[in-house]
């Protein structure tokens, strides 16, 4: 176990501080933000360019390294010897909050297991963002990130999350979203859902309906810019949920006249159709 005061203990060592960047408006800044980059000794940034434009406009003067998926594990161990001798350090990504989609929760992990505090700064944050003004239930919700890319990954993805009640978040290119869009009709039906572009931009849009209906918008109005994807769980109707009842218990009692006890066959049921254990066995009990 480890407990980690973040300013009350004095380790020693320097401080790890996760810090957001804006995700296209950059008055979405934080004044904490600023200051703590300021005061580093050392920015890690997912691209040393875009983050120098960033530090340029804030007029901060912090020393930066390269630090992106490519290089991540040659460069852990210098950052991590860094930290140990008392120096301070901010990771930062190309937008949003480190962590999400670069190789910040390698280097977290690192930190943690040498007992370096890792401090974290509230900021943007695409998903939840587009996930609150979207119109669908914000929770419970998944945030999945980036999708596979090949179709047949994308519709096994989607088969392994058919049934999640939760609202879903994926970022995509606007080049695929098309294409990942119709992958996802294909496996879940014509949901509601909410395509979300240029987010915090002057061209900030939310293309609100169900698949086949922004399918249809975007054939006519090809998307551009950085996209999300809201799209709403699964929802089991009434009907369905009598049929899948029935068949369920069908086939507790197809396993139970093979010889399968009952309470075996109900468990195995139910873990191969992702159904409550405790709801089948007294549905089943109630016939008996």
């Amino acid at each position: 176990m480890q407990v980690q005061k973040s300013f009350k203990d004095k380790t020693g060592f320097g401080t790890l501080y996760l810090v957001p960047t804006p995700i296209g408006n950059l008055s979405d800044m934080t004044f904490r933000s600023i200051e703590v980059l300021k005061a580093v000794d050392m920015i890690a940034a997912e691209d040393t360019r875009n983050t120098g434009f960033l530090l340029k406009h804030f007029d901060i003067a912090a020393r930066q390294i390269s630090f992106h998926e490519h290089n991540a594990f040659e460069k852990i161990p210098d950052l991590i010897s860094w930290l140990k001798e008392g120096k301070s350090l901010a990771q930062v990504s190309d937008a949003g909050l480190p962590s999400i989609s670069d190789p910040g929760h390698d280097l977290v992990k690192a930190a943690v297991a040498e007992s370096i505090p890792v401090v974290a700064l509230p900021g943007a944050s695409a998903g939840i963002t587009a996930l609150i003004a979207s119109g669908l239930a914000p929770q419970p919700h998944i945030f999945y990130g980036f999708l596979p890319r090949k179709a047949s990954q994308q519709k096994s993805f989607f088969e392994e999350k058919k049934y999640y009640p939760e609202t879903q978040i994926f970022y995509e290119s606007p080049y695929r979203v098309k294409d990942t869009m119709t992958n996802m009709l294909a496996v879940y039906g014509d949901r509601q859902i909410v395509l979300v572009r240029e987010l915090t931009k002057l061209y900030e849009e939310y293309q609100r309906g169900r698949l086949t209906e922004i399918l249809a918008y975007i054939a006519e109005n090809p998307p551009k810019g950085e996209c999300l994807l809201i799209v709403s769980g699964y929802e089991k109707q009434e009907n369905e949920q009598q049929l899948s009842e029935i068949n369920l218990k069908d086939l507790v009692e197809e396993l139970v006249g093979e010889g399968m006890r009952p309470n075996q066959a109900i468990k195995k049921v139910a873990k191969d159709n992702n159904f409550n254990r405790q709801e089948l066995y007294q549905l089943y009990h109630e016939l008996h």
